[in-house]
């Protein structure tokens, strides 16, 4: 077969099964063909990719930390690689266009690891030279790559229409219908527009509420106010279409969680503590009868999510015992010359091989080691906890993040850190390192496992993207340390510049929510405060019990960690796809039906995104558009905005029915 066959004027999209899963004997073969060499690493598409990483790693790390708003960079980065591609009239482009993706997607996963630990440093009054973040983002995306290839079969070939992988989805949808144009193309930029504009109008303008509340009916603020009993739905366009792409049955997964812990765990915690007369629980010192419900959730219910999400990974690791056993005991026999590495695999099949990996983790943890020893706690029993810690907690948590990414698109990192920080300060403090010296270590061990959670969640989605369309893995993991080096070294640059020009505490300081957050975690754990391990223990448990009911105890665990007003709207999304996906007798209809419905969703994600940066930068050049406050934060705006998100739900529906089988 040619090349003549991934050309724009032959590309006919996505294979049948691409969302499916396959029958047994059944193959998946891609948009690229497997034993066709296709363009994919060129001077082009590796400079574009990094020259992305510098440009959205710089705006993320800013952004977050100057308005708290930390945008996904994988979207952008590919809508604009289409887009050069297309200027340039670049042919056979679909290969390059994932390099540049998967090379530029490192910025968000960098930014997300730097900012949510390495500013604690500042609001602590603690020191971090350059080197130290630089070095702290570089280490945990090096090991966050690492530590998933291994699993890389697993996520995208094995689990293939097992899991939704939403963020993918849109990003391949994308990458397909900038190749492709047609039909495709239209539906792709004209739900984009719309969902772009829909999310402009609400972040930017303010015509109506984000957020719908319970609370506009007196009905629903008496329940509120009496039971804790409050309902909450993101109107954005951009969640929605998350939902539908996740499908009915992982978004009631998910909303069962959030439903629990909304609508049974908060409203026994108010009665309960109704007569209480002191604070319940570590560091609290509001009582539990003047707490609104997103108060008890914050400080009570929320750490049963994180204590699930801790034991969906450990359970996730024994339930991949044979896949992580096969590529230790292939790692031992590369290494020990015992197997000779097979050169005629297919290019889509081919990894880094076991050997590489193996030396380059134990390279990794070594300059970790020094890194540690040298620069954060210089005694060499210290630097060793330090790194056990880093390659413990990266290991257990990668399948989690990884699995997270795939079923709901969203990576729960902020709360794997907090765990991260709550156990090395505890264990850190009964080896005697406590105090400055013991916080900065703590610190840093935290930036160093954010960012490889961080970077897992991220690369799992490139990869699957490469699954799809036919890239060869092993190019897209060896690229992805150039763009994790280029990235680290801008956010420790940012970060730095940021904290000489604007700082991190006082009256005009960066918000920095997150790093706030981590530094009011560590500052009383320091000091030998206890933490809520009680509710910890009780997530762990609930997520054992799930395990063996059958129930997918990360997805439930999500859903109790994440914020109610975020996963009501992916419910509602999964209605959306089951209801056009099945209305026919016709399957090839209900199928076109569906796809058509992805499409629109997909846009949804991507203008959702794209208009995302545009509203935090007119924030930053502070230019305000946004109607009356007094308006804004009115029960009518949030009339306005439900009745706005029914008319866009109408529309999709209305949409996708329109497909027909033929197109």
């Amino acid at each position: 077969m040619s090349e003549k066959h991934i050309n724009g004027e032959n590309l006919k999209g996505l294979p049948e099964n691409a969302y499916t899963e396959l029958n047994p004997g059944e193959e998946y073969t891609p948009v690229m063909p497997p034993h066709v060499q296709v363009p994919e690493v060129s001077f082009y598409s590796v400079l574009t990719g990094l020259i992305m990483a510098i440009i959205f790693s710089a705006a993320a790390a800013y952004l977050g930390l100057k308005i708290g708003q930390v945008f996904e960079a994988a979207i952008p980065i590919a809508i604009i690689a289409v887009g050069l591609s297309a200027a340039t009239k670049r042919k056979n482009a679909l290969g390059e266009n994932v390099i540049i993706q998967s090379i530029g997607s490192t910025s968000g996963a960098v930014v997300a690891g730097a900012i949510f630990t390495i500013p604690a440093l500042y609001i602590l009054n603690l020191n971090a030279e350059f080197y130290k973040i630089f070095l702290a983002s570089l280490f945990g995306g090096v090991l966050g790559i690492l530590f998933l290839i291994p699993f890389r079969k697993y996520f995208v070939k094995d689990m293939h229409g097992k899991y939704p992988f939403p963020e993918a989805t849109a990003t391949t949808e994308i990458l397909v219908a900038g190749e492709k144009g047609g039909n495709q193309a239209k539906v792709l930029i004209v739900s984009g527009i719309i969902g772009g504009l829909y999310d402009f109008i609400v972040a930017s303008v303010g015509l109506w509420n984000e957020v719908f509340s319970t609370r506009v009916f007196p009905l629903g603020e008496k329940l509120a106010d009496k039971a804790k009993i409050v309902f909450r739905l993101d109107v954005g366009a951009a969640v929605m279409g998350l939902g539908y792409i996740i499908g009915l049955r992982y978004a009631a997964i998910i909303c069962a969680g959030s439903f629990v812990a909304w609508y049974v765990l908060i409203p026994v915690v108010a009665y309960i503590g109704q007569g209480l007369t002191v604070p319940l629980g570590a560091n609290i010192s509001l009582l539990i009868k003047d707490m609104s419900a997103e108060q008890i959730f914050n400080n009570y219910v929320r750490h049963i999510g994180i204590g699930g999400i801790a034991m969906a990974g450990i359970i996730g690791i024994i339930k991949s015992s044979k896949i992580i056993g096969s590529a230790f005991s292939l790692a031992v026999k590369e290494i020990m010359g015992k197997k000779e590495v097979i050169e005629d695999k297919l290019r889509t099949h081919r990894d880094l091989t076991m050997k590489v990996i193996a030396i380059s983790i134990i390279a990794t943890a070594i300059v970790i080691f020094i890194f540690f020893l040298l620069g954060v706690v210089n005694t060499w029993f210290y630097a060793l906890i330090g790194l056990l810690i880093v390659l413990i907690i990266s290991f257990l948590f990668t399948t989690v993040a990884a699995t997270a990414i795939a079923i709901v698109g969203t990576n729960p990192v902020s709360g794997m850190t907090l765990m991260t920080l709550i156990l090395s300060s505890i264990i850190l403090v009964s080896i005697g390192l406590s105090g400055t010296a013991g916080m900065v270590a703590a610190l840093l061990i935290g930036g160093v496992v954010c960012t490889a959670l961080s970077m897992s969640g991220s690369f799992i989605t490139d990869l699957k993207i490469g699954y799809w369309l036919g890239s060869s893995p092993y190019k897209q993991e060896t690229w992805k340390f150039l763009g994790t080096l280029v990235s680290a070294a801008t956010v420790g640059y940012v970060i730095l510049l940021l904290n000489n020009i604007y700082g991190f505490t006082g009256p005009e300081a960066l918000v920095a929510p997150q790093a706030n957050a981590m530094a009011a975690v560590i500052k009383p754990l320091m000091a030998n405060q206890p933490a809520p391990w009680i509710l910890y223990v009780a997530g762990a448990l609930m997520a054992l019990i799930l395990t063996m009911i059958g129930v997918p105890a990360l997805a439930f665990a999500l859903g109790m960690y994440i914020p109610l007003h975020l996963n009501t709207p992916l419910l509602v999304g999964g209605l959306i796809a089951y209801f056009v996906s099945s209305r026919s007798k016709d399957e090839k209809l209900n199928k076109a039906r569906g796809e058509r419905g992805t499409l629109i969703a997909s846009g949804f994600i991507a203008g959702g995104a794209l208009m995302g940066v545009v509203s935090a930068l007119l924030k930053k050049f502070e230019v305000n558009l946004m109607l009356s406050q007094t308006w804004v934060d009115s029960h009518s705006a949030e009339l306005v905005g439900l009745i706005a998100f029914a008319v866009l739900c109408a529309y999709v529906i209305w949409d996708a029915m329109r497909a027909k089988p033929e197109n």
